[in-house]
């Protein structure tokens, strides 16, 4: 067992052991069908929530589990093992929209939405647009105020679990003279009028995790909807992000783990020479490089999540381990891909599937390079 795994409470070890049943009997049998069709199946959903997986953080007053945010990377871990497309959807749950609500949002707000997110409502983060992307502040979409009411136009792109949200919670500009100060986080629900959700996008990997976009035709959102102080919707953004990016680091570690097992199971069983191959030394050698490779990256995210959880500085710690756990996850299931040699490059195995469902790590929520250059400017700051 992997060293950072042993160091887990009793607590800790329970939920991840509960996790990893949940994600066997539930998501595995229908890991490829997803995939396949790009939808998830609304009893996974349910069934998550059922099992207190959407709201690990949230207060028990608000239907939620009032667990760590460290259970809460454990979690999206051990469901990334089996399917990456149900971790990323728990994990936008969790560390995204629900972190917003518990500390940026009113008590009204908390006990109008969060008890929904916890019980039976998807959320959906949306910032970014076709112009906004790394340059997140960019966005254009805009929000007027009507007096006893705003008025949002404009659209978002590229929009985790929106085909299966009734919750958005959407960035638009007050104030686009004031740039970047004029961003404002709004809660949009599903029915409100003039919100739609358009084309949903044909993805090569998490296909099963919904990707779309959303437009905004003069949709009317009450005043109270607002999160934080108007203006100050940019904070609200990077803080959240900076979170976010723990948790894709989890889904990232636990999609190398995915991977790492089925390569050994598969090497054990293969016969060639008329021995397993993994007895071969080759073999050894890459599946010891790969099982040394997830467990530092597995380091880089828990110390993250447990620097977040002691209330320390962890935005730096954050940005190392969404990089390197993205980069490990590419080169394992790579390699998980060649060690099943032809069977690799089917879909009758999962190694494929690890294999496309990896690249997308390097992209959402920062760039390799976004975070490449936080590491560097924050190490630089007191040089400089």
């Amino acid at each position: 067992m992997s060293h950072a795994l042993t160091l887990l409470s009793e607590d800790e070890q329970m939920l991840r052991e509960t996790v990893a049943r949940f994600a066997q009997d539930h998501i595995k049998p229908y890991v490829m069908e997803m995939d396949e069709s790009a939808h998830m199946r609304p009893e996974i959903i349910r069934a998550a929530f059922k099992e207190g997986l959407m709201a690990v953080e949230v207060p028990e007053r608000y239907k939620g589990t009032e667990m760590t945010f460290f259970s809460a990377i454990l979690v999206i871990e051990e469901l990334a093992k089996v399917d990456p497309s149900v971790s990323v959807l728990v994990d936008v749950q969790n560390t995204l929209v629900e972190n917003i609500f518990m500390r940026w949002g009113t008590e009204e707000l908390k006990q109008r939405y969060l008890t929904r997110l916890a019980t039976d409502t998807v959320g959906s983060y949306c910032l970014s647009e076709a112009s906004s992307g790394s340059d997140a502040f960019a966005l254009k979409t805009r929000a007027e105020d009507k007096g006893d009411h705003w008025v949002l136009n404009g659209s978002k792109l590229w929009i985790t679990n929106g085909a299966e949200a009734g919750i958005f919670m959407v960035f638009a500009n007050v104030n686009p003279e004031a740039g970047y100060k004029g961003i404002t986080c709004f809660v949009v629900e599903r029915d409100f009028p003039g919100f739609s959700v358009g084309k949903k996008e044909n993805k090569l990997g998490i296909r099963a995790s919904s990707t779309v976009e959303l437009v905004f035709d003069n949709c009317r959102v009450p005043k109270e909807n607002v999160v934080g102080p108007v203006g100050k919707g940019y904070k609200i953004a990077i803080e959240t992000l900076n979170e976010g990016r723990i948790g894709i680091g989890a889904q990232m570690i636990g999609l190398a783990q995915g991977a790492l097992d089925a390569a050994v199971k598969y090497t054990a069983e293969r016969k060639q020479f008329n021995q397993p191959i993994a007895s071969f030394q080759g073999v050894q050698f890459q599946i010891g490089q790969m099982a040394t490779d997830i467990e530092a990256a597995r380091l880089l995210v828990y110390n993250a999540a447990r620097l977040k959880d002691a209330g320390k500085p962890f935005v730096k710690e954050a940005a190392m381990a969404k990089l390197f756990s993205s980069q490990v996850a590419e080169r394992v299931s790579s390699k998980c891909v060649e060690l099943h040699g032809g069977v690799g490059f089917t879909k009758e195995y999962p190694a494929e599937k690890y294999y496309r469902d990896a690249k997308i790590g390097a992209i959402y929520e920062g760039t390799t390079n976004m975070q490449l250059q936080t590491i560097a400017k924050m190490i630089l700051a007191d040089h400089m």
